[in-house]
C-alpha cells in the first residue's frame, strides 16, 4: 500500500507539472513575446480558464503528502520552509494578478500586476526545479528530521541546475500552448519562441541527467527498478516527439512535451525509491515509504477517497479545456469576462 501511494504521489506531481507548467512557463514569457497591453491581455486570457483549475493539482499534492507520509511532509515542510515559504507567496500574488490588473484603466496599475504575474510565473518554476534537485541529492536533516542548513545551502550549483531545467521545460511547454490558443503575429512569435528555447531544454536536460549522476544516487537506484528507465525513454519520445510536430500540430507537439514533463518526473522522483526524503548526514536518517507512511487504514481509505475523487477532477478539467478550446483573440477578449 505503501509502494502504490508513493506511486500515486509521483503521479500527482506530474499532473501538476503538465498542467500548471504551461501557465508558468506563459507567465515567464509575457514580457518577451507581448508587444502591447493587447497581446499582454491575450497571453493572460489565454491562461485565465485554466490556471486555478490546474493548482487544484499542486494542492492535492501537497495533501497527498501530508495524509499519506506525514512524517516526511513534516521534515519537507520544515527544511524546505524558507522556498517553500517564498513559493506560496509568488502563487498568491500571481493569482491576484489575474483578477485585480484589470480592475483600473491606469496603466501603471496593470504594469504592476503583469510585473507580479511574471515573478509569480517565474520564481515558482525555479523554486521548484532547486526543491526537487535538492531532494534528489538529499539534504542535511538528522535522525529528528531537524534540518541542519539555510536557503543557500539549497543553491548549489546542482539545485539551480534543476531549477533553470524547470525554467526552461516550462517555457517551452508554455510556447507551444501559446501557439494553440494564438493567431497572427503573437502565435508566430510564440511559435519561434518553442524553436530557440527546445535545443536549450534538450541540452540542459543532458547537463543535468550528467550532474545527476555525478552528485546523486539516482541512477544506483534506478538499476534496482529497471522500469524506470522506460520512464526516462518516454519523456525522450515525447521530447523528440514534440520538436518534430513544432510547426505542424500544435496540439501534437504539446501532448509530446507533457509527456516528457511526465516522464521526467516519474524518472525522477521515483528514483528517490524507497526514499521520500533522503538524508545526506546518514542514509540511516533518510524517510522512506515505510518509515515515514499512515497506517495501512488510513492509506486504505485514502485510496477509496481517491479512485472516486481523482476521476471526477479530471472529468471536470476535461470539459473546462473542451469549453475553451478556441483561440483567445483580440475579438474574443472584448466579448464577456476576460481579464
Amino acid at each position: 500500500m505503501e509502494t502504490i501511494w508513493f506511486c500515486l504521489w509521483i503521479l500527482l506531481w506530474a499532473v501538476y507539472f503538465a498542467l500548471d507548467g504551461f501557465d508558468l512557463g506563459m507567465g515567464t514569457l509575457m514580457p518577451f513575446l507581448a508587444r502591447n497591453a493587447t497581446e499582454r491581455r491575450i497571453i493572460v486570457n489565454a491562461q485565465g480558464p485554466y490556471w486555478d483549475g490546474n493548482e487544484v493539482w499542486l494542492l492535492t499534492a501537497g495533501g497527498a503528502t501530508f495524509a499519506a507520509f506525514p512524517a516526511a511532509y513534516g521534515t519537507m515542510f520544515s527544511a524546505l520552509y524558507a522556498p517553500l515559504l517564498l513559493l506560496l507567496f509568488c502563487l498568491i500574488f500571481r493569482g491576484c494578478a489575474f483578477e485585480f490588473r484589470g480592475k483600473a484603466s491606469c496603466p501603471g496599475w496593470a504594469a504592476a500586476w503583469d510585473a507580479c504575474l511574471f515573478a509569480g510565473s517565474f520564481l515558482p518554476a525555479l523554486l521548484l526545479g532547486v526543491a526537487f534537485a535538492n531532494l534528489f541529492m538529499g539534504i542535511p536533516v538528522d535522525g529528528d528530521g531537524i534540518y541542519h542548513g539555510n536557503l543557500l545551502m539549497l543553491l548549489n550549483p546542482y539545485g539551480l541546475a534543476g531549477g533553470v531545467l524547470f525554467v526552461l521545460m516550462f517555457c517551452y511547454h508554455g510556447a507551444v500552448m501559446l501557439d494553440i490558443k494564438t493567431e497572427g503575429v503573437l502565435q508566430s512569435r510564440a511559435r519561434s519562441a518553442a524553436y530557440a528555447v527546445w535545443p536549450l531544454l534538450a541540452g540542459m536536460l543532458a547537463v543535468f541527467l550528467i550532474a545527476t549522476a555525478q552528485f546523486t544516487g539516482t541512477f544506483g537506484r534506478v538499476a534496482a527498478h529497471p522500469v524506470l528507465y522506460a520512464a526516462l525513454t518516454l519523456a525522450a519520445i515525447g521530447l523528440a516527439g514534440s520538436r518534430l510536430a513544432l510547426g505542424r500540430s500544435a496540439l501534437g507537439s504539446w501532448t509530446g512535451s507533457a509527456v516528457f514533463i511526465m516522464g521526467l518526473t516519474f524518472f525522477g522522483a521515483g528514483g528517490m525509491y524507497p526514499n521520500l526524503i533522503i538524508s545526506s548526514i546518514d542514509p540511516a536518517f533518510s524517510l522512506t515509504v515505510h518509515n515515514a507512511a499512515s497506517s495501512p487504514l488510513t492509506l486504505k481509505i485514502m485510496l477509496a477517497v481517491a479512485l472516486c475523487a481523482v476521476p471526477c477532477v479530471l472529468g471536470y478539467q476535461a470539459w473546462v479545456y473542451r469549453l475553451f478550446s478556441g483561440k483567445v483573440t483580440e475579438k474574443s477578449i472584448e466579448k464577456g469576462h476576460s481579464y
